[in-house]
């Protein structure tokens, strides 16, 4: 890179603003990188807690349904009777910059849309089992898309902090050095000129 820039005031001048700005940048973008580091390790975990609940909720609600098959026979027609669930909504919230989901769901324990002489309080406890795994589903959902985009985020967040600190801010401290040692070589000799000038001018005079 040296050799491509001419040793001027305003080329230093110029590297050592650079420099400044990208020692910024790579600073900025550290902290941004622990922060969206943080942030994934927080919702991993609740990756893994929800995982755990989920499991032992869906376990709960397929013995429900058995239990109920077995009190009631075959339940599709009371299955059929219970409405689509459309209350899932999606949201967005930025963290540092990161798009990450949110996914919310009604919160409400369900209505019982079926005949109550067909059915038992096993197809009941049944529902509202499927109901609890459904919104735990809903908010694993919205975890382990956080957690894509925020590993994504920080790979490319590390990814810029690399190129400054391993490309940039070297070049640039190196270009500034170069400079430096070029204006002050130029410096050097331009003293040394001047004394000699003057020594040569002193000569004369004495004469």
């Amino acid at each position: 890179m040296q050799g491509q820039v001419f040793p001027t005031k305003g080329n230093l001048i110029a590297a050592k603003k650079s420099l400044d700005l990208s020692t910024l940048g790579f600073d900025l973008l550290d902290r941004k990188r622990n922060i969206l580091v943080r942030e994934l390790m927080l919702k991993v975990d609740d990756a893994k807690r929800l995982k755990q609940e989920i499991a032992e909720t869906f376990e709960r609600a397929y013995k429900a349904l058995e239990q109920a098959n077995i009190t009631l026979g075959v339940i599709e027609d009371a299955a059929e009777g219970v409405p689509v669930d459309n209350s899932v909504s999606i949201g967005y919230k930025s963290v540092m910059g990161v798009e990450i989901p949110t996914v919310e769901t009604d919160g409400s324990l369900p209505r019982l849309s079926y005949g109550f002489t067909q059915t038992n309080s096993k197809l009941d406890y049944a529902l509202f089992c499927f109901h609890e795994a459904k919104q735990m589903a809903a908010k694993l959902a919205e975890v382990e898309n956080g957690v894509y985009r925020l590993a994504n985020a920080i790979a490319k967040t590390q990814k810029r902090a690399n190129a400054l600190q391993n490309i940039m801010i070297p070049n640039l401290t190196e270009t500034a050095r170069f400079i430096t040692d070029a204006l002050e070589e130029k410096e050097r000799e331009e003293f040394s000129r001047m004394k000699v000038i003057k020594r040569q001018k002193a000569n004369k005079e004495a004469r």
